[in-house]
């Protein structure tokens, strides 16, 4: 579990993210929303290879600052164990996005952005919705 205020390494991570996202909606006209990244790469057939080429740099980028910080700071960290609870809550979430025609990748980060009505009302969902969600498990002991 993370505990450290680390103010620093957020605002890289947000710069990287919005970076990312200016980048893909200025050289392909697209916005970075993952489950439409995501959902456009398993089925359909058309820009399967931008799509794949987002989805590997996100899913590297991780280890390699993981393997930076590592090495550079001596930080170690090990991937939690997974329960049948976080399991349910990646379909929920998946199911969700579908549902609210996006995430909060998409919705929060780029139609936020562009002040898009609804971007904005979604975002607000998803927020007060973590809220309650956490709220609730607070303390709950669950494996």
């Amino acid at each position: 579990m993370v505990t450290e205020f680390t103010p620093l390494s957020g605002v890289i991570g947000g710069v990287l993210i919005g970076l990312g996202a200016l980048l893909l909606w200025w050289l392909l006209g697209r916005v970075a929303g993952i489950s439409g990244i995501t959902a456009g790469f398993l089925f359909e057939s058309g820009g399967r290879r931008w799509r794949a080429g987002f989805l590997l740099g996100l899913l590297t980028t991780p280890m390699l600052y993981l393997a930076w910080v590592h090495d550079a700071l001596n930080v170690s960290w090990h991937a939690p164990e997974v329960s049948w609870w976080v399991a349910l809550a990646g379909l929920l979430v998946g199911l969700g996005t579908r549902w609210g025609s996006g995430c909060t990748s998409g919705h929060g980060v780029c139609g936020m952005s562009r002040w898009s009505p609804r971007s904005i009302l979604a975002t607000v969902i998803f927020m007060l919705a973590g809220i309650v969600v956490a709220s609730f498990f607070n303390g709950v002991q669950y494996a």
